[in-house]
């Protein structure tokens, strides 16, 4: 989590782990993140069975050491009983959430049944289209973090609220990549967890589209007190690309 001074930092880590490992080895991605100077990952699962993903998600943790996140995301790929196996298969190697861990069917029970019977905080949000919506995950006890994405559902204002309503139920905030907008989101709050991006060969823009300084330090990214998103484009970059 951000540390006392959560106004001026948020901590930033990568969406990667891919399978196929477009990026190299899971080691070799892991190094560049470390290179990037990022506080850590969001490793992809559910795609393969639960021991197989586990043994991913251990070389992740081989690779990366103590002091790097893994958050790990199944994009709704398991049943409840799959979820459940590999939650606790990787309840050993510090695991930071478990993101939308089963199927779309029920997922809301399902949720809460990998929470409570699992061995990793559960995560979700991000396809909740109101404040509403994320109340009705803390209420059935189904999520440990929020990653309501504020460019989907109303912008800044409606994540404030979603971000209030979860301090009432002891529910930390993320925010589902974006990290131009939801840097300074996550940095607001003292129950705020990490901004997201992409390695920049998977997607570049976050890295060439903003002139504004990205100081890294200790996978914190410092933001500027500018006003609105506190943001420069970088405008050769757009221009070099703009279509007439």
């Amino acid at each position: 989590m951000a540390g006392s001074d959560t106004s001026s930092h948020a901590g930033l880590i990568a969406i990667g782990g891919y399978y196929g490992e477009p990026l190299g080895t899971i080691a070799d991605e892991i190094a560049s993140y470390k290179d990037l100077g990022l506080a850590g990952i969001k490793f992809k699962v559910g795609g393969a069975s639960p021991a197989e993903d586990a043994r991913r998600v251990a070389a992740a943790r081989a690779a990366a050491g103590d002091d790097f996140v893994i958050a790990i995301d199944a994009n709704q790929g398991y049943t409840v009983p799959e979820a459940i196996d590999l939650s606790r298969r990787v309840g050993d190697l510090d695991v930071r959430w478990f993101e939308e861990p089963v199927r779309l069917q029920n997922d809301r029970r399902g949720m809460r049944d990998v929470r409570y019977r699992g061995s990793v905080a559960v995560c979700a949000g991000q396809g909740e289209l109101s404040p509403a919506g994320c109340r009705d995950l803390m209420e059935i006890g189904a999520i440990d973090v929020c990653n309501f994405d504020a460019s989907w559902s109303g912008g800044p204002t409606a994540w404030r609220r979603a971000a209030a309503v979860a301090s009432t139920y002891d529910v930390e905030m993320a925010h589902h990549e974006e990290p131009q907008v939801s840097a300074h989101l996550i940095a607001s709050q003292p129950h705020g967890t990490y901004a997201e991006c992409f390695h920049p060969d998977r997607d570049p823009f976050w890295w060439n589209l903003i002139a504004t300084p990205r100081d890294l330090c200790d996978g914190y990214l410092t933001l500027s007190d500018e006003p609105g998103l506190g943001w420069t484009l970088d405008w050769d970059y757009v221009n070099r690309y703009r279509i007439d």
